[in-house]
C-alpha cells in the first residue's frame, strides 16, 4: 500500500452500535477523495463488543488499523496513541458516535491544503441538551479569557492537523492534556470552519457531569496559570479589605466609642492574616503548578497490542 496521505483517527469506547454505520459512511467519503488514506481506531478499553467488531473489520478493510488499550485511559490519550502511529500528511480526528458527519472531512482536508496547519470546527445547530450547550458556551468564553487562545468551540473533536503540528504534539509527554488547545499552541496559521452536527447514533455520551468538569478544569489549568494568579489576587484584595475594615473600626471607635471590647479588632486582625495566608498559598501554588507542568512523567497509556501496522 502507498504511504497514507490522510490519517483518520477515531477513539472508540463502547461504540458497538455505531461502528458499522460509521464505516458505511466513512469509507465512501475517503475513497471518493482519490488519495491514499488510513483509518486508525483506538479501542479505549471497551466493555462491549467494540473491539471484536473492529477486529472483524480488519480483513475486509485494508486501510483499517487498530490500537488496543490495556484499559480505559480516556479519549485524548486514545487520540494521542493514534497520533504516534499515524503517518499521513493530514491527520483528522473524528468521534465514533456519528454526531460529526464524516462527509465534512474533504472540507477540512481542503483547508489544510490551502496552507492552514490546524483546522478547528464550529458545530452548527448543535443537537445537544440546553444544559450542555450552555455549559459549553461558558467554558469556551472562560477558557479563551484565561489562556489567551481564540477558539469558538473547544468541544468539537472533528478537527484537522498538518503533520508538522502532529510531530510537535508527539514530542509532548503530558499525562493530562486537551488536544485542540495543545495543537493551538503549535499552530502558526489556524482557522475554523462551520460543520454539521447530528444526534448521537447509538449509546450514551461517555462524558458525565463530573468528567466534563474535570476535563474543563484540566483545560484551564493545563494551559494557563491564571487560576493561580487569580487566587493570589484574591488574597491581596482580602488583605486590603481587612486594612480598610480596621481603619473603619478605628474611626468608628473614636466617634461612637467602645461597643464590645476587642471583638471587632480581633476580627480585623484575623481577616488580615487570613488574606496573607491565601496570598501565600496562591504564590506557592503558582510555583508548584509550574514545577508540576515540567515533571509529569507518568505513563500516559498502556497499549496491549496493535493490528494492521507495518512499521
Amino acid at each position: 500500500m502507498e504511504k497514507p496521505y490522510i490519517s483518520i483517527v477515531v477513539p472508540a469506547y463502547n461504540e458497538e452500535g455505531n461502528l458499522k454505520p460509521l464505516m458505511e459512511r466513512l469509507l465512501p467519503v475517503m475513497r471518493g477523495m482519490g488519495k491514499p488514506f488510513e483509518i486508525i481506531f483506538t479501542d479505549d478499553g471497551s466493555r462491549d463488543r467494540t473491539l471484536a467488531i473492529l477486529k472483524g473489520m480488519l480483513p475486509e478493510v485494508p486501510e483499517l488499523k487498530l490500537i488496543e488499550f490495556n484499559g480505559n485511559f480516556g479519549q485524548h490519550m486514545a487520540i494521542l496513541a493514534a497520533f504516534e502511529k499515524s503517518s499521513g500528511e493530514i491527520v483528522i480526528t473524528l468521534d465514533a458516535d456519528l454526531q460529526n458527519p464524516p462527509e465534512e472531512i474533504p472540507r477540512l482536508a481542503a483547508e489544510i491544503e490551502k496552507g492552514h496547519d490546524v483546522v478547528g470546527t464550529i458545530r452548527l445547530k448543535r443537537q445537544d441538551t440546553f444544559f450542555r450547550k450552555t455549559a459549553s458556551r461558558i467554558v469556551n468564553i472562560t477558557t479563551n479569557k484565561m489562556t489567551g487562545m481564540k477558539m469558538s468551540d473547544y468541544g468539537c473533536m472533528l478537527r484537522a492537523y498538518h503533520r508538522d503540528v502532529i510531530d510537535n504534539i508527539n514530542h509532548c509527554q503530558e499525562t493530562t492534556t486537551f488536544i485542540p488547545a495543545l495543537a493551538q499552541t503549535f499552530a502558526a496559521n489556524p482557522t475554523e470552519i462551520e460543520v454539521g452536527h447530528a444526534e448521537r447514533g447509538e449509546g450514551e455520551s461517555k462524558y458525565s457531569l463530573y468528567r466534563l468538569i474535570r476535563l474543563n478544569f484540566d483545560l484551564m489549568t493545563g494551559f494557563s496559570v491564571v487560576p493561580l494568579q487569580l487566587f493570589a489576587l484574591m488574597g491581596i484584595l482580602t488583605s486590603l479589605a481587612s486594612v480598610g475594615f480596621a481603619l473603619f473600626l478605628m474611626i468608628r471607635r473614636f466617634i461612637i466609642g467602645a461597643e464590645v471590647e476587642g471583638v471587632f479588632t480581633l476580627f480585623a486582625i484575623l481577616f488580615f492574616f487570613v488574606g496573607i495566608v491565601i496570598f501565600g498559598i496562591g504564590l506557592v501554588g503558582e510555583y508548584v503548578g509550574r514545577i508540576y507542568q515540567e515533571v509529569r512523567k507518568r505513563p500516559r497509556y498502556v497499549v496491549r497490542r496493535v493490528h494492521g501496522f507495518k512499521r
